[in-house]
């Protein structure tokens, strides 16, 4: 029986992979080589992963620390409210003095320290350098105002196209069909044509804005907003605290004390069921940050292979990979906004839903 055309491919692309690896394996000074340069990826995804204090839109020479950016303001609480530019880190390679104290950046945080940046450890190695509060700009915190403003800008348009007619105009045209989808696919299955309209604003924004900032994410630009968990968790809490203040007295009701069940099951149902409460929003949360930050990964790892496999067969296929793979992301991307968005109207039509006991 004859293989798919799927199957035949992998195959070939499994084997042309693994003789090129075992080429290059045979070669000592090439496999030092190679063991730097996994180094140097590992080191850049794990930079690029993370948030930073400053906008480096890309570096000129790593060993004169030369990057094209700008600074970013940095506000931190230490005895006192201080505020300076990042520029005075140096990209982490300086100390900044501010008001007799002294702050560095240590795995993009900032700590304290003395005017020789030094960090102490504990036993397991860990930094025990006092952190300041810290409430700076960081460009996670750039591109989240720079997405709400957008937003903004979209929907006033959107609603200014509808003046004087019952057809959108510009960039109303291609917002109807999503807002449309969302109300009728999404909203009202889930929480009823009598609840959904006070829960539209939220779902609508939740859907947009991740939507838009996982599309920044795979851009040039380097941002990587939802595999923050800071900013998942967030996003969990508002539909945690929404289906909670908006949740009726049934909603309660069968979690305290469930209707038609025994009283001894009552009491042992009940902190199950509050559990459970908690566990809706922390599932969106890890969904989100986790689906996201592995496309990442994988994305960059593959990318990655096209350093290491020095030889036109394996960069080639790493390229050709990569590419799929972004397509692929394209897709996680507006699929990552449509399972939030659709799980918080779950919980939302959950909260309001009346029920009848009898």
């Amino acid at each position: 029986m004859q293989k798919p055309f799927y199957v035949r491919f992998l195959l070939v692309a499994t084997f042309l992979l693994g003789f090129t690896a075992f080429a290059q394996d045979e070669d000592a000074s090439s496999g030092n080589e190679q063991g730097s340069v996994k180094a140097e990826i590992k080191e850049f995804i794990a930079h690029h992963l993370l948030d930073s204090h400053d906008f480096t839109l890309f570096t000129i020479d790593e060993e004169k620390n030369t990057h094209f950016g700008f600074p970013l303001p940095v506000i931190i609480w230490d005895d006192g409210l201080k505020v300076f530019m990042s520029s005075k880190f140096d990209h982490g390679q300086s100390v900044a003095e501010v008001d007799g104290n002294y702050y560095a950046l240590y795995h993009g945080k900032i700590v304290k320290t003395d005017a020789q940046g030094t960090i102490n450890y504990d036993e397991e190695g860990h930094a025990t350098n006092a952190k300041p509060l810290d409430f700076s700009i960081t460009k996670n915190v750039v591109f989240i105002i720079a997405v709400s403003l957008l937003m903004i800008f979209m929907f006033r348009k959107m609603a200014k196209s509808y003046s004087g007619s019952m057809l959108p105009k510009g960039i109303g045209r291609g917002l109807e069909p999503i807002i449309l989808y969302i109300r009728d696919d999404i909203a009202i299955p889930n929480i009823g044509e009598k609840h959904y309209k006070k829960y539209m604003g939220y779902l609508l924004t939740v859907f947009f804005f991740i939507w838009i900032i996982n599309l920044l994410g795979l851009s040039p630009l380097g941002v990587n907003v939802t595999n923050n968990i800071a900013v998942t968790l967030c996003l969990a809490l508002f539909t945690y605290f929404i289906t909670a203040f908006t949740a009726n007295k049934n909603y309660w009701k069968h979690i305290f004390w469930m209707p038609d069940v025994p009283v001894f099951m009552k009491i042992v149902l009940a902190p199950i069921e509050l559990l459970g409460t908690f566990i809706k929003p922390f599932s969106l949360m890890i969904r989100l940050y986790a689906n996201i930050t592995a496309g990442h990964l994988i994305l960059m790892s593959i990318l990655g292979m096209m350093f290491i496999f020095k030889t036109w067969i394996g960069s080639s296929m790493s390229f050709v990979l990569a590419s799929a793979l972004s397509f692929l992301e394209l897709l996680v991307a507006a699929l990552q906004a449509y399972i939030f968005t659709m799980l918080s109207a779950l919980y939302f039509g959950m909260a309001v839903e009346e029920h009848d006991d009898h």
